[in-house]
């Protein structure tokens, strides 16, 4: 395939995960390091850092560990965003924590993201943590899970190793309710082994390395939605050259908008179309996925921030809803019980969430799900949500921009919960 050809593929959104010192970090500057994304200047500071937390060699996990108690621990504690580029495609990798008590800090960083990296310790196996890992990532909808069997070196490059911790693995995976493509890459993170380039010291492993795997990976094709907007804010001029004019602010979520498309005013149901589009302060034929735009209607219609502008037609549509069934990950101390009532925020919309049911609890580690009462801090489980606000709701899995929302605590506006839409009540259920 050529670099052309290559140089169009989207942004791929990658998470890392995996237990405590199986070599996230490292791994991650090794791609920084050896892709030349590292600026000479953040070199020099990781040798001098290195030198002074005691590690004999330079130590590239410190180029994503940026927290003093990170590099004094020799853990990831937040999440840590980097981005690097290589002639094929962009990227952008989340390094994400690996102690159990992190978790809703790992549900952050896999929840936009299009690949989990689960890292395994050769020497260790699969723990705990790897199973806990590849359940969030499947419940958050990643594209597949890379299975980074590391410090292959410390094994002695035996295959055997390597094929029973990949089997395991795709074992677990396969077996839970939605179950993700799973590859396994043998490697070692602190010698560049199958990093970005092959190895000779794995003659047995056939496959790509690391980086040339994720810069020919195809993300899936979304689902068709049509093309939305969440709109923020309208713009009506009070006075001047432009008093007439009436637009609707927002990102486009969804699809393509080009101006002529009818649209759906959700959640009112009113229909009119689109007479002109807006962006960077110029008129513009089309918006794609990502754009800020104004856009105009053909009709005066009434639409106030939180309502979504609809294109076009869709395989699975989204449903008006103030009713809905929501995997959650609990992030705050204050136990989640029935009862429980916080603000919610789904994307321009907000309004109070009441917690009618709580369903079960997951089981992080062996995949299934317990009931439960209650959610405690770093949990995820399922729960039912009563809506003060009708939204404009998908299944997180058929379209994860319409699938998302966030709980927030209304005495301290702090994010309470990350919740996961899995069913919508349109009020003819039982």
């Amino acid at each position: 395939m050529s670099t052309t050809s290559l140089a169009t593929r989207p942004k791929l959104r990658i998470a890392t995960a995996g237990s405590v010192d199986d070599g996230k970090s490292t791994l991650i500057g090794r791609l920084l390091h050896d892709t030349k994304t590292v600026f000479e200047d953040q070199l020099q500071a990781v040798v001098k850092a290195s030198s002074r937390y005691g590690d004999g060699e330079t130590n590239l996990a410190l180029l994503t560990d940026g927290l003093r108690a990170e590099r004094e621990q020799g853990i990831t504690i937040d999440v840590a965003h980097r981005y690097f580029a290589t002639p094929a495609r962009s990227f952008i990798v989340a390094d994400t924590p690996g102690h159990a008590q992190y978790t809703r800090n790992m549900v952050t960083g896999a929840s936009t993201s299009d690949i989990a990296i689960v890292l395994v310790d050769a020497r260790h196996g699969v723990v705990d943590q790897t199973c806990r890992h590849a359940l969030i990532a499947s419940l958050l909808g990643v594209d597949t899970i890379v299975v980074a069997v590391n410090k292959m070196d410390l094994v002695g490059w035996d295959e055997a190793t390597f094929v029973c911790i990949a089997n395991e693995v795709r074992t677990f995976v396969h077996a839970l309710p939605h179950g993700v493509p799973v590859t396994a890459i043998p490697m070692s993170a602190l010698l560049g082994d199958n990093v970005v380039d092959r190895s000779s010291n794995t003659p047995w492993y056939d496959g790509p390395a690391l980086l040339e795997y994720l810069e020919e990976f195809d993300i899936e094709a979304d689902h068709e939605h049509g093309a939305r907007v969440h709109v923020q804010r309208v713009i009506r001029p009070q006075g001047g050259p432009h008093a007439d004019f009436r637009g609707y602010a927002g990102v486009v979520a969804a699809g393509t908008l080009r101006v002529g498309d009818s649209i759906t005013v959700l959640p009112s149901g009113r229909i009119s179309s689109v007479a002109a589009l807006h962006r960077w302060g110029a008129v513009v034929a089309t918006a794609e996925p990502g754009h800020a735009v104004v856009v105009e209607l053909a009709d005066d219609v009434d639409i106030a921030r939180g309502d979504v502008l609809l294109a076009g037609g869709a395989s699975t549509p989204p449903v008006v809803a103030e009713d809905v069934v929501v995997d959650v990950c609990w992030m705050i101390d204050q136990p989640l019980v029935t009862g429980s009532r916080h603000w919610f925020k789904h994307g321009t919309r907000g309004g109070y969430a009441t917690v009618t049911e709580v369903q079960h609890r997951y089981d992080l580690v062996a995949g299934a799900h317990q009931p439960a009462a209650q959610l405690l801090l770093n949990d995820i489980g399922r729960v039912r949500l009563q809506l003060s606000e009708p939204i404009v709701a998908d299944v997180y899995r058929h379209h994860a921009e319409g699938g998302r929302l966030i709980l927030i605590d209304a005495a301290t506006n702090t994010t309470a919960g990350a919740a996961m839409i899995v069913r919508v009540y349109t009020g003819t259920e039982s």
